[in-house]
């Protein structure tokens, strides 16, 4: 089974913003298995479920304790969005 996920992180301390996006982008990227495909408002991560859900769960656990406040926002859905839809 694939997912999808979209991700939008805002740390909440704000010299750090630019610099922690950047890095939680890159943990995802490294992991070759993934499709990463960023843009201005979020990042969306597509590969095998367990995977993809497993990796974004850890990169968010990584900036709570490197930063102890940030927010995200993610939308977890089940298959290949990258796909488009038939139209009907």
């Amino acid at each position: 089974m694939q997912a999808s996920i979209e991700i939008s992180l805002y740390p909440l301390a704000e010299d750090q913003f630019k610099a922690e996006v950047w890095s939680f982008i890159r943990k995802l990227r490294a992991v070759e298995q993934l499709t990463v495909v960023t843009n201005g408002m979020s990042t969306q991560v597509f590969g095998e479920y367990d995977l993809t859900v497993t990796t974004v769960m850890q990169a968010i656990k990584e900036v709570h304790q490197a930063l102890g406040s940030a927010v995200f926002v993610c939308k977890f859905i089940g298959g290949d969005c990258r796909e488009p839809e038939a139209e009907i």
